[in-house]
């Protein structure tokens, strides 16, 4: 089926009453026993979110702000892939297909998608324009969740890429963060038709021990970075690439359960300066995105590609990437990369930047900054693909 179909969200009120009566019977556990969230969220962060997403949260302003936006849902490869599709007015525009990743959703984008499809509506005529193209990956919010294994990552990047042409796009650039990174990788890979250019916002890599030695002062702080990552915050990781449908049950039964799980990212992957999480991501943004999942019930999906990741890695390193691509590092970002070490990952590196605020979310949190970066980097792409 090739069809394509306009949709628009329309959560039934029996499912938002049934929230509210699992949020007023909240069993909390005992309190953290240390400090700095260094065993999870820390009870009273986790108890204002929940108070809030009880007494003040309203779905409907994240529905209504969703559906401003034309949304289409198209079958690929057996599963329902849901997707925004904002076409710039400008006829010189450049497709770009936003891929997110966990616990991300189509939200992080909300901010940028009119800075990118309309310039000069924001205040800059003369800016590179987007037709930009935001799918909910396969098992995530509205698209549909696959009901055998084998959706791994490159399975998805093959589902993007026959979107774009589905759309008739030619020519477009695969932007991506967290898994949509690695998606956007494996599009490079695959030399995915009509795609010409790579845009991370974070890359899946591992230093080789040569590059570990001769680390320059940067390079060792990224390192020292990495290291607590993958030896202290990667709980999530094991239990979701091993033990999928165990956590399945708490996320999909319990609000509080699912709060916890995402929040736990949010908390520590966002960039707040040393102060709170809500100057990098407010009570209510957190909470659209924890509410997407819930009312989806896409937690124990969305879990699952943790399974086919791990099961999907390659024995030994992937060659190099000759696809024009281009990177952008936030400054609070949990993995950074330095230029050297992705000159050799990608042939055809065309554009670098380390941006001075900013983490693992980058377009939800600094949005405009986000925006600068792909107006920044498609010049640069496009001149290296002609």
């Amino acid at each position: 089926m090739n069809d394509i179909r306009p949709f628009q969200i329309a959560v039934a009120q029996a499912d938002l009453d049934d929230l509210a009566r699992r949020l007023d019977h909240v069993r909390l556990p005992d309190r953290e026993t240390a400090g700095d969230g260094v065993q999870g969220p820390p009870m009273e962060e986790m108890r204002a979110l929940l108070d809030h997403w009880r007494t003040r949260y309203d779905w409907r302003r994240c529905e209504a702000k969703l559906n401003a936006f034309p949304q289409f849902i198209t079958e690929v490869d057996g599963v329902d892939i849901h997707f925004i599709h904002v076409r710039s007015p400008r006829a010189d525009a450049t497709p770009i297909l936003l891929a997110h990743g966990w616990p991300g959703s189509i939200l992080e984008f909300e901010d940028c998608i009119g800075p990118l499809s309309d310039p000069a509506a924001y205040g800059a005529p003369d800016a590179p324009a987007f037709h930009v193209i935001v799918p909910s990956m396969p098992g995530f919010g509205f698209s549909g969740k696959p009901s055998e294994p084998g959706w791994h990552i490159g399975r998805i990047a093959g589902a993007y890429a026959t979107l774009m042409a589905r759309l008739g796009y030619d020519g477009w650039i695969c932007q991506g963060g967290d898994l949509g990174s690695a998606v956007a990788e494996a599009m490079g890979h695959m030399r995915a038709q009509g795609c010409a250019g790579l845009h991370l916002n974070m890359s899946f890599f591992q230093p080789t021990p040569e590059e570990i030695q001769n680390a320059d002062e940067q390079e060792r702080e990224y390192l020292g970075r990495a290291r607590v990552f993958f030896e202290e915050r990667m709980g999530y990781f094991a239990v979701q690439g091993t033990r999928p449908q165990t956590i399945a049950y708490a996320l999909a039964d319990s609000p509080a359960g699912l709060a916890a799980w995402m929040f736990d990212k949010f908390f520590e992957a966002a960039d707040y300066h040393g102060g709170h999480i809500t100057d990098a991501l407010s009570m209510d943004r957190m909470l659209d995105g924890i509410s997407l999942y819930w009312l989806t019930n896409s937690g124990a999906s969305s879990a699952k590609l943790y399974w086919e990741l791990k099961r999907a890695m390659p024995p030994a390193p992937p060659p190099p990437i000759g696809l024009p691509t281009a990177y952008s590092g936030f400054a609070g970002e949990t993995i950074l990369a330095s230029r050297r070490w992705l000159e050799k990952r990608f042939t055809a590196l065309a554009y670098y930047n380390l941006v001075d605020r900013g983490g693992h979310f980058a377009a939800w949190e600094q949005p405009a900054l986000f925006v600068n970066e792909l107006r920044a980097m498609a010049p640069h792409l496009l001149k290296r693909r002609e």
